[in-house]
């Protein structure tokens, strides 16, 4: 850690030596912007030189990379974090290291209130932000309390969450180093952050202000909700504003700063008039057009001028949205994402969208006729840009027929509903559980295309039949949980007494059976040394590439052999479940990476027991129930048996309905891609799996080509356009209902509330959902938008996807919180998340779009909001 005694210790914050190595990334871009001009406050560097410097004199340079290389797992950080901390407060700054930062303190004027800034080397770079990871001190005064908080900045590049994020970055400890930064504190009237692209959207052409009174700080760490001014950048137009209501801001006082509350007055004010937005705007543009893109900006008005203070790289903006017209297709329809659109979150892939999607349709028509409920052909299922929807297109006159003739239905309904278990149990899921063993025992190679497409026909049509079956089962758990909750809260529950949520608590269901697979494959394991060793240095993908190879990767060929056996037998009984019910997209069984990742975490100790925590919320529901039953007479435990009995009974039944949507899917995809791999051979596609971009209609055609030796076509150009459209609409956010305006309102009824994700959201740092789970958290998010990111997803993030089904639990146990885009307070993530004790927020409708992974966030379940920042 030596450095030339010729290096700079000290650097003016313009100077032409301010370069990364010396200064770091913060310091670099700051002598960056004041070197082209910029509205940057004065002030200096202490660089990398000086923190060498001291390390070195003080000998503890070795010591600081011995205690970091032993942090190699998230449990060790803030252990580590400690002693190297300790280590550098307990060293002494050299004398002329201290004088020069005197010096040049001096300098700046005498007794003048600094901010003090750490600016590591790995800092402020294109994918690679550090955000929020790195201390900042404001309001400091005099040499040596600037002394004092350069030496807390150097201490900063060892917290236990900078630790963390240079491990997921793959970053060596020696490999980085860090500078600070003194600039004269700018006394802000008005600060905030400007994005030179829109976060939100991604569009590249808008400019997005935050804007708040007194210092950025409050902004930063999200405990104010700004003002939001977006800005059109070709013309400097504001394109939508927003005055946010400013509870609190951050003030300077003699000892630093503090909140204070912001005066009643002032908090629906605007932060920024029109031009100094319009100015700010101006200068994010100088500055991105500086860096050649898209800057994150912080800013500070003072007496009319705005000074920068901070610019870094976007790292995570996301693809810009596609500008889609959400028109209906028909003027009398009301088009809805719920129910079985609900878990298909992404555009259709063609062939599911004309294989599956009429075979979905028919089987809810057919449900509807049995229940007298709908006239004929009044529902179906159908895209909207490639999006799935429900169309129930009624008159005004089929609207009140159907309500008038609710109370004649209702006998029918009932009925249906007693019979629904045996209707699952004893009759689709026996069925679907048939057909996919005929087809699992055939030779798919020697059968003839015509008869696999004939085949595939024939699950998909039980798949169908067996999803809306358990509408019935679904149907009945959703109604029984509300029933019990509305009965205990208003009529049993005490202050005392626990929540409606332990009674339901602790039950076994598949996802849980899954979990308690892995996790007793995963103690298997830690008990073959040279297996667990194998898992502790190798990634999932690698491990599931070794599964499928007839090779051995250690050197206990038989602990690996018997790893192979157990772990396929998991797979062959829980590898149907879906991460999206499009046939398109890989299942457990032929992508099991996700069920590796967290095994891994198994074998290394990590995670909570899962035979423990069941065993405990089982012991807590029954504690719960004896109390009741104990104290309650009468009419009142009457009433408390019979609502807890209706919720026990259907609560497990939900999760296990659910969890075999896809029971068929495995094999049908191999049907499917077998008839990919002879169009491949043909010339008609590329790779097998170009078959799921075929509509069923050429897939049919395809077929009776290749069994008549015929040619089939190019369907390349084809495929090729398919993909680049379904790309555009991907990065679209589907409305939950249409028309827009008025779209979720059926039968005179408006069922917003009941809508799985919010319609809409307010810009700024709290994003709205359902509280689905209790509790509160302040993590890293990490965002995933399928199986194939799984591996990103470390220990205690919390996770931020656009829906969870029972094939993504695995990461419920390495989570810390759940966030969604889509999903109630009764759906998959909502149950299994109060089953694992970790909060959720679901139904946002924009999560995936506005959290970015790495970001600190706070989800609060119990209130249903997500705070960006943490």
């Amino acid at each position: 850690m030596s450095s030339p005694q010729s290096t700079p210790l000290i650097l003016n914050l313009d100077s032409p030596q301010a370069t990364l190595e010396l200064v770091g990334g913060k310091g670099a871009s700051l002598a960056r912007m004041v070197a082209a001009g910029l509205p940057v406050p004065p002030g200096f560097h202490v660089t990398t030189a000086a923190y060498r410097r001291y390390v070195d004199e003080n000998h503890i340079g070795e010591k600081i990379l011995t205690v970091a290389a032993q942090a190699d797992a998230p449990a060790k950080h803030d252990e580590a974090s400690a002693q190297i901390q300790s280590l550098i407060e307990g060293g002494t700054i050299p004398d002329d290291i201290a004088a020069a930062i005197r010096r040049h303190y001096e300098a700046l004027g005498a007794d003048t209130p600094v901010a003090v800034r750490s600016s590591a080397t790995a800092e402020d770079l294109p994918g690679m932000s550090f955000a929020g990871q790195l201390e900042t001190y404001l309001n400091v005064r005099g040499g040596d309390a600037v002394i004092d908080a350069v030496k807390r900045c150097w201490a900063s590049l060892w917290t236990g969450r900078v630790i963390d994020y240079r491990r997921r970055q793959g970053i060596r400890s020696e490999d980085v180093s860090i500078a600070v930064v003194v600039q004269r504190l700018v006394p802000a009237e008005a600060a905030g952050v400007a994005f030179t692209a829109n976060p939100v959207t991604g569009a590249r052409d808008e400019l997005m202000i935050n804007a708040a009174w007194g210092l950025g700080e409050a902004i930063v760490s999200g405990r104010v909700t700004p003002d939001t001014i977006v800005i059109h950048k070709p013309d400097g137009a504001i394109a939508s504003l927003l005055i946010a209501d400013k509870e609190i801001m951050t003030v300077r006082t003699p000892e630093g700063t503090r909140e204070q509350p912001v005066p009643a007055p002032r908090r629906k004010q605007a932060a920024l008039q029109p031009a100094q937005a319009a100015e700010l705007a101006r200068l994010g543009v100088r500055i991105e057009q500086l860096y050649g893109q898209a800057m994150d900006i912080e800013w500070a008005l003072c007496e009319g001028q705005i000074f920068i203070l901070q610019a870094r790289p976007v790292t995570a903006l996301p693809q810009a949205r596609a500008s889609l017209d959400w028109k209906v297709p028909s003027a009398n329809g009301r088009y809805f994402r719920m129910s079985v659109a609900e878990i298909l979150p992404e555009p259709l892939s063609p062939l599911f969208a004309t294989l599956a999607l009429p075979a979905y349709t028919a089987a809810t028509q057919q449900l509807m006729a049995e229940a007298n409920f709908l006239p004929p052909g009044l529902i179906r299922l159908m895209t909207v840009h490639d999006y799935a929807y429900y169309d129930i297109a009624l008159t005004a006159g089929q609207t009140v027929r159907v309500l008038l003739g609710l109370p004649f239905r209702l006998p029918v309904l009932v009925r249906m509903w007693r019979t629904a278990n045996a209707r699952w149990a004893e009759g689709t899921r026996p069925r679907f559980a048939g057909i996919t063993g005929e087809w699992s025992a055939r030779d798919l190679a020697a059968t003839p295309a015509r008869e696999l497409l004939a085949g595939a026909r024939q699950l998909v049509d039980a798949a169908a039949t067996y999803y809306v079956s358990i509408q019935l089962v679904l149907g009945a758990a959703n109604i029984s949980e509300p029933a019990f909750n509305t009965v205990y809260k208003r009529l049993i529950r005490r202050k005392t007494d626990p929540p409606a949520l332990t009674f339901l608590l602790g039950f076994d269901s598949t996802p849980i059976y899954a979990e308690k697979s892995l996790y007793d494959l995963a103690m298997w394991a830690r008990g073959q040394a040279d297996l667990a060793e194998y898992f502790s240095q190798t990634t999932a993908k690698d491990i599931a590439a070794a599964v499928a190879s007839p090779s051995t990767p250690i050197a206990d060929a038989s602990a690996w052999r018997e790893f192979v056996v157990r772990f396929t037998a998991h797979l062959g009984h829980f590898g149907h479940t879906v991460y999206d019910l499009d046939f398109s997209k890989s299942v457990p069984a032929d992508a099991p990476a996700s069920q590796l990742e967290t095994l891994k975490y198994f074998v290394a100790g990590q995670g909570r027991n899962p035979y423990q925590r069941q065993a405990a919320g089982a012991e807590a529901r029954e504690q719960a129930a004896a109390a009741q039953l104990a104290r309650l007479g009468g009419l009142r435990l009457r009433l408390f048996r019979r609502v807890l009995g209706f919720a026990q009974r259907w609560a497990p039944r939900r999760e296990d309905a659910l969890a075999d949507v896809g029971l068929g899917w495995p094999v049908l995809r191999r049907m499917l891609r077998e008839i990919g791999h002879r169009m491949a051979a043909a010339g008609a596609i590329d790779e097998p799996g170009d078959v799921f971009w075929l509509t069923r209609e050429e897939l049919e055609a395809a077929a009776l080509s290749l069994d008549a030796g015929q040619p089939t076509g190019d369907h390349r150009p084809a495929i090729a356009a398919r993909r680049q459209t379904w790309q555009s609409e991907r990065a679209a956010t589907p409305p939950v209902a249409l028309p827009i305006k008025g779209g979720s309102r059926l039968f005179g009824m408006d069922f917003s509330r009941w809508m799985p994700a919010q319609s809409s959201q307010a810009s700024g740092n709290t994003i709205k959902g359902f509280g689905a789970s209790p509790g509160r958290v302040t993590a890293p998010a990490c965002v995933i938008h399928g199986p194939e990111e799984f591996d990103r997803m470390q220990p205690q993030d919390v996770l931020v996807a656009k829906i969870t089904t029972p094939a993504w639990t695995p990461l419920f146990a390495m989570a810390s919180g759940i966030v969604t885009d889509v999903g109630g307070a009764l759906s998959h993530s909502s149950i299994v998340a109060r089953e694992y004790g970790v909060p959720a927020v679901l139904g946002t409708g924009v999560a995936t779009q506005r959290i970015q992974s790495g970001q600190s966030i706070t989800v609060d379940g119990s209130a249903g909001v997500v705070i960006l920042g943490g």
